[in-house]
């Protein structure tokens, strides 16, 4: 991403760095796809290995349901309310990211780190701060926030407002397509987004304190509680390009076009196994044949999953905020009857969806299938 600097860092990697009382800080390296990939250099004031307990272990349940090859639609609007970590509600999943809803405003009292997967956080509803050991970030709704594996963090809530979450947990690294940057990395001045419109750590909080510390990992299918005997946000100081990061999606600026344009140029992130689309507010085809509305289409190789966050969604009938369809490949999928007519002429759409396309099927869990509306298979009937 963006080179930044947080806090105080030796002028060289891996040379003396000492405290006030001349002691050495400890240098950390948090480094990805081996040492080939992004990193930070992390300087904390104890040793970040040293585990004073090793504490229960609980696993990570996912049911998979008995389903069929059909359209979906799933309503995610009553779901129970629940912790961050232990709370969420699995809905969607392959060997390449999981597909989950959480609803919260229960304070965390712990850390959480996930060590197998990067998240995409996608904030449908709420307001609060990104604590990590890396820094703190404000988030409110329409955020994207991007924790890459490995980074020690906790949400803290506004509790006066539900929040609502929508979680990507990828196997591989989230990324901002490669089409959209140069040779040194930049944004180019085609793509949807700038660096102007990335939100990295605004401060760094060092915490200097003994105690019991529970950190929560995730890996395996299991979530691990450890326990340290100072304050996980040790961290004096950092540089790199390893933390976490915000974007909003109503910074995506739209590609529009003379004729309907495909889903690619909504794209916003990738991952091995998947892409991230953003659909907001925007102007459209101004051909003056043009027809609005996308054009049935086959999903060849993708299943694709649409959460409809707001707006009027008017190439779907019974679609409402909450919603979440899946059109998985094998099947043509398109507008729902009458909405190609009466959106001849539309200058505008109104909406905000987050989409997520996989390249391998989807596998629906036993309680997302709970959540299915069973006629919306005969939706394009009539």
């Amino acid at each position: 991403m963006i080179y930044i600097k947080l806090g105080k860092v030796p002028t060289k990697r891996h040379i003396q760095f000492r405290k006030p009382d001349n002691t050495l800080y400890f240098e950390e390296l948090i480094s990805t796809i081996g040492f080939s990939s992004i990193y930070s250099n992390v300087y904390h004031i104890n040793p970040p290995a040293k585990i004073n307990q090793v504490g229960d272990k609980q696993k990570v349940v996912i049911e998979e349901a008995d389903y069929t090859l059909k359209p979906y639609h799933f309503f995610t609007n009553f779901l129970p309310e629940g912790d961050y970590v232990n709370g969420r509600k699995t809905l969607l999943y392959n060997e390449d990211v999981r597909f989950s809803i959480c609803v919260t405003n229960k304070p965390m009292d712990y850390f959480f780190k996930n060590a197998e997967a990067d998240e995409l956080v996608f904030v449908d509803k709420g307001e609060g701060v990104l604590q990590s050991n890396l820094g703190y970030i404000k988030f409110g709704k329409g955020d994207y926030i991007i924790i890459p594996r490995n980074t020690i963090y906790r949400l803290e809530f506004d509790t006066s407002v539900e929040n609502k979450f929508i979680i990507l947990e990828s196997f591989g690294p989230i990324t901002v397509p490669k089409r959209y940057r140069n040779e040194f990395g930049q944004l180019l001045e085609h793509a949807p987004f700038c660096e102007r419109d990335i939100r990295t750590p605004e401060e760094l909080k060092t915490f200097d304190e003994k105690g019991n510390f529970i950190v929560k990992i995730k890996k395996g299918n299991y979530i691990y509680s450890l326990h340290y005997d100072y304050h996980p946000f040790d961290v004096v100081g950092f540089d790199g390009y390893f933390y976490p990061w915000i974007l909003n999606i109503n910074d995506f600026m739209p590609i529009t076009g003379k004729i309907h344009l495909p889903p690619p140029v909504h794209q916003t992130f990738e991952a091995p196994g998947f892409v991230v689309c953003s659909f907001v507010t925007r102007m459209l085809d101004y051909h003056p044949l043009a027809i609005p509305v996308p054009y049935s289409h086959s999903n060849v190789d993708s299943d694709e999953v649409l959460y409809y966050v707001d707006g009027n969604f008017f190439s779907r009938k019974g679609i409402n905020a909450g919603s979440v369809t899946l059109h998985p490949g094998g099947l043509p999928h398109g507008p729902h009857p009458g909405t190609v007519e009466a959106s001849l002429g539309k200058k505008e759409t109104i909406e905000t969806a987050v989409m997520f396309d996989t390249f391998r099927p989807l596998k629906i869990t036993k309680l997302a299938l709970s959540l299915s509306d069973e006629s919306y298979v005969y939706s394009w009937k009539n």
